[in-house]
C-alpha cells in the first residue's frame, strides 16, 4: 500500500512538472488572456495574449529580456512597469499578481512560449480609434 501511495505522488508530481507550457498558460493564464482575437468584446477580461506579446517583444526584442520582464511583471505587476497601451490599462487595470497561482518556473515556462509563439505571423495589432499602431 506504500509504495502504490509513493509511486501515484511521483506520478502526480512528475505529470505536472512536465506538464506543457501551452496547458500551464491554458490553466493559470487564459481565464483571462485568449490565445485568439476574441469575438465577443463584452465578455473580455484582459487584453488577448497576441496583442500582450507583440508590446513586450516591441519593448523587448531579446527572448530572454522578454520572459525577465514578464516572469517579475506576473509575480509583482504595478501600473509603473506596465508595457500596455494606456487605454488598455485604463479599460482593463493592472493585472492582479498571480503570486502563488504560478510558480516562477512555471511563468518562466509560460513566457518563453509566449515569446516563441506570439504574436503569430502576420499580426497587425488593434487600430482602434485613438489609438496609433507603433
Amino acid at each position: 500500500m506504500k509504495k502504490s501511495i509513493l509511486f501515484l505522488t511521483f506520478f502526480v508530481s512528475f505529470a505536472f512538472a512536465n506538464q506543457s507550457a501551452e496547458a500551464l498558460f491554458d490553466a493559470k493564464c487564459s481565464s483571462c488572456h485568449s490565445k485568439t482575437r476574441p469575438t465577443d468584446m463584452s465578455k473580455v477580461t484582459a487584453p488577448a495574449i497576441m496583442g500582450v506579446m507583440r508590446h513586450v517583444k516591441m519593448a523587448y526584442p531579446d527572448k530572454e529580456k522578454a520572459v525577465k520582464f514578464i516572469s517579475e511583471y506576473v509575480l509583482n505587476p504595478t501600473k509603473e512597469k506596465s508595457i500596455c497601451n494606456p487605454r488598455k490599462l485604463e479599460r482593463f487595470g493592472v493585472m492582479p499578481s498571480l503570486k502563488g497561482v504560478v510558480s516562477e518556473e512555471e511563468v518562466q515556462k509560460i513566457a518563453s512560449w509566449l515569446y516563441d509563439n506570439f504574436p503569430p505571423k502576420g499580426f497587425r495589432g488593434g487600430m482602434h480609434k485613438g489609438f496609433k499602431n507603433r
